[in-house]
């Protein structure tokens, strides 16, 4: 009869802990997955709006007016009398992706070539 009486006392508990997950724990762990999703897109905007500003900080070590956005794979270019800079900005902790690597990598291995293309 002990037995009995310890089996449902134990399937009871365990029986309470998941409706106490699935009534309260589940929906903050929803909750915060989908802040963590917006505070990923605020992140990005906050990344594209002062990317535009850049150029204009006082700490930018080159005239705004010699830069040129280019959006992707590298934000921009800026041509100053003496060399051309391929430029990327970033904010806070984000890095270089692969793409962006592997430009610097070519540009860095002076693997930069000029162009021209005539149309008839």
């Amino acid at each position: 009869m002990l037995w009995v009486f310890m089996i449902g006392t134990v399937a009871g508990f365990v029986m309470g802990l998941m409706l106490v997950y699935r009534v309260a724990v589940k929906p903050l762990h929803d909750r915060i997955d989908r802040l963590l999703v917006e505070k990923q897109s605020l992140s990005a905007v906050y990344g594209r709006i002062s990317e535009q500003f850049a150029p204009f900080m006082d700490r930018y070590p080159f005239s705004p007016e010699k830069f040129r956005f280019i959006g992707s794979p590298v934000d921009g270019i800026q041509f100053e009398d003496d060399k051309i800079v391929f430029v990327e900005f970033k904010t806070n902790k984000s890095g270089l992706s692969a793409v962006q690597r592997k430009i610097r990598r070519l540009v860095e291995d002076g693997r930069v070539v000029w162009f021209e293309f005539k149309m008839k």
